[in-house]
């Protein structure tokens, strides 16, 4: 089996590397094609791994920069999968379905994100891609009879005990982890789906840095440009090492949802501050299910100050949070393992889920490691 897998943001890199080793094992061919997009590369260069990059130069932000960006990027694919010829394209990409239908190669294309949020990439993608790999949590409205469901995270393909474990030396390296500190993350919220949507701007993120500071350490990861007066809060590390100081952080709190749900599944307390607040299913489960993650709304920019120190004036918060963790594990599966054994048996693991629609529980693993 040839497979592509075609990975255009970071948090893509993330979800699918442990899928790809586990198929690499298993003697499966697995070509990496990538767009540049933030530290995409450099996640990539660090871990040794080979790539073709689509779109080395990058694209322009607005809606002409992104159209523009998907055309490029389509013909790059239809000439390298012309030459390469992949039995199976997996990511998350409207290029795969679009060349996928135009090639007669089969396609999956994985989200955590309900249709309605994510509306121009569902219309553009799911009538071409062949299968839609979502969390139980996600609807994708019209589309959901092509969709693959598990019960599970994307995020816990890489941050299930199974596929990682959280390291204190790793933490040492860069900060003392006996000391509080705080991660705050800034989103750029300038893809297609963030038109509109509002977070942390300058002059609140200022305003809450001045609070936090008084609190412990605060420590910044950012996509978007940060203004001088920030960069003494910048975070300097190999990105690969991220959730490790994300797990042994104080408190999360930022604009990103995936960092949000990286936070929730590592058991880390975490305050999302965007107007995505209440809209994702897979944000309001852990929210209301497992309490695992906060949301507010930026229209309440006092609520992010209450709800903050609400949480720093409870002693057992990370300990709550880590028995909420293992509460959401055991009813939870191993996604990596899930996707293994999808694409390891495709098209045949289809026909399995159909007569046994919960035979994916086979990758439920209930108990907790160790932390390194």
């Amino acid at each position: 089996m040839k497979t592509l897998f075609f990975l255009g943001h970071p948090a893509h890199y993330h979800l699918f590397k442990n899928t790809i080793k586990n198929l690499r094992d298993q003697g499966v061919s697995v070509d990496i094609v990538i767009k540049t997009k933030d530290i995409l590369v450099d996640l990539l260069d660090s871990a040794g791994e080979p790539y073709t990059n689509l779109l080395p130069n990058g694209r322009k932000d607005g809606k002409f920069g992104i159209i523009n960006g998907v055309i490029r990027k389509e013909r790059a694919l239809y000439r390298y999968c012309k030459i390469n010829r992949p039995d199976l394209m997996i990511g998350v990409s409207a290029e795969i379905a679009h060349v996928g239908k135009i090639l007669g190669i089969p396609s999956m294309n994985a989200t955590e994100d309900d249709f309605h949020i994510v509306k121009q990439f569902g219309r553009i993608t799911y009538p071409f891609t062949d299968h839609i790999l979502s969390p139980l949590a996600c609807d994708n409205g019209k589309w959901n009879y092509k969709t693959v469901s598990y019960p599970g995270y994307q995020k816990l393909a890489y941050l299930h005990p199974n596929q990682f474990r959280p390291d204190r030396n790793v933490v040492n390296n860069y900060l003392n982890p006996d000391r509080p500190f705080f991660i705050l993350r800034l989103a750029k919220l300038s893809a297609y789906h963030d038109n509109g949507i509002e977070g942390f701007g300058n002059t609140m993120a200022k305003q809450f840095i001045e609070y936090l500071s008084t609190k412990g350490e605060v420590y910044i990861t950012s996509e978007r440009e940060l203004p001088a007066e920030f960069e003494q809060y910048k975070l300097r590390i190999n990105p690969l090492d991220i959730h490790h100081l994300l797990y042994f952080a104080k408190m999360f709190v930022g604009d990103s949802q995936s960092m949000a749900v990286e936070s929730a599944v590592l058991g880390t307390p975490s305050i999302r501050f965007s107007s995505f607040t209440g809209r994702i299913g897979v944000l309001e489960e852990l929210e209301n299910k497992y309490q695992l993650t906060k949301g507010v709304h930026p229209k309440n920019p006092d609520e992010l100050f209450s709800k903050t120190e609400e949480m720093l004036c409870d002693v057992t918060s990370k300990e709550k949070h880590q028995e909420q963790r293992a509460s959401m594990l055991r009813e939870n599966i191993d996604v990596t393992a899930f996707f293994t054994w999808l694409i390891l048996n495709y098209p045949g693991s289809l026909n399995i889920l159909k007569k046994e629609p919960d035979y994916h529980y086979t990758f439920l693993e209930p108990h907790l490691p160790d932390v390194a």
